[in-house]
């Protein structure tokens, strides 16, 4: 592993909050050497890129995860995690613990949802059904007879 005292940089990491996950995508082309490591309360990334530069992310998270339910996957264009939520159902307002900016770390806005609102919608889908359901057996359906015209 890249450790913090060697040369490195940190890799262009996008991250987006799911009701129970926390997925974080570290964009990385032809990644040679990955390692990550998933603890409670941190995050550690490392991995060399094809021209041998060795990034390393050590982060922080806002709040705790399950290590053992969290995954990553390497592709040749990234590494992609998904991070077990230990307080499921509870939004995250940033990915890490402190509240500085980094410029390297950004909200992966395409695949973002404001999963809040997801309940609220089926909830209502569900009331919809449920009312279409009770109007159908009360009312008799029109014969339209006058569309043969």
């Amino acid at each position: 592993m890249c450790e913090e005292d060697e040369p490195s940089q940190p890799a262009k990491t996008q991250w987006y909050d799911r009701k129970n996950y926390v997925f974080v995508e570290f964009c990385v082309e032809d990644s040679t050497e990955v390692d990550v490591v998933i603890e409670k309360f941190r995050l550690i990334f490392s991995c060399k890129t094809a021209d041998n530069t060795k990034l390393y992310n050590n982060i922080e998270l806002y709040t705790r995860v399950e290590p053992n339910d969290s995954r990553h996957k390497r592709s040749d264009r990234s590494i992609t995690l998904f991070m077990r939520k230990v307080e499921g159902k509870k939004a995250w307002p940033r990915l890490t613990k402190e509240k500085d900016k980094h410029a390297w770390l950004v909200v992966d806005f395409d695949n973002w949802r404001e999963w809040h609102d997801d309940d609220e919608q089926l909830n209502f889908m569900e009331q919809y059904a449920n009312m279409m359901k009770e109007i159908k057996g009360t009312v008799e359906p029109p014969t339209m007879d006058d569309l043969d015209d």
